[in-house]
């Protein structure tokens, strides 16, 4: 997994309430296994017409958000079903941050084991960053996990909090695999010395 320490750039402003994760990938596309791919299909229903031409006035079509990494969103990012091609959609795109005043569980977790930070701030803060997002190629916004703040073109400074476990797991580009993989030694050490101790256990039938 791709580490996170820390971003610049434009974000884009989507204040929408309650963007669930069939917005963010319709549910057609879940049959992949892969996490690549997914990208062009992110938020398909408000990019493009029935007809697959771009929506002109929709945030991620307008040239000075097209490729964002950062995202400030309404409350409740990322609610709906519990599907996991909704980070590796973003992911795909390019989006590295999601800022919001709440996230749904299961898509605030999976986040982090796809590489992606989200962070919750209170409303006031994101209206700041939501203001600041909406001027476009004109305000840069800094994100860094290593000292935990947040900066806008303004000088700005915001602090947020994350949980130190999945700080530290995102600043190492640890998923659950790469983390039991970090315990390999020890792993491999425990069977040797089972295999030593309880030999009948590994013995052939």
């Amino acid at each position: 997994m791709e580490a996170f320490k820390q971003i610049s750039g434009v974000a884009a402003p989507m204040p929408l309430m309650n963007i669930d994760t069939d917005m963010i990938l319709p549910k057609q596309y879940l049959k992949t296994i892969k996490r690549s791919g997914l990208g062009v299909h992110l938020f398909e229903e408000l990019r493009f017409d029935s007809s697959g031409n771009e929506i002109e006035d929709f945030v991620l079509n307008r040239p000075a958000y097209r490729h964002a990494k950062i995202i400030v969103a309404g409350d409740n990012f990322g609610c709906g079903s519990s599907r996991e091609h909704a980070p590796w959609a973003l992911k795909d795109f390019g989006i590295r941050c999601v800022i919001s005043t709440s996230f749904a569980d299961i898509f605030y977790n999976n986040c982090f084991k796809n590489g992606i930070l989200p962070i919750t701030l209170p409303q006031e803060q994101v209206d700041l960053l939501m203001s600041e997002a909406q001027k476009g190629a004109n305000a840069v916004i800094s994100v860094d996990l290593e000292t935990n703040s947040i900066s806008t073109s303004e000088g700005e400074e915001i602090s947020f909090e994350i949980e130190p476990f999945k700080r530290e797991s995102l600043l190492k580009g640890l998923d659950d695999i790469g983390l039991t993989l970090a315990k390999q030694d020890d792993i491999e050490a425990y069977e040797r010395k089972a295999k030593q101790e309880f030999p009948w256990l590994s013995s052939a039938s």
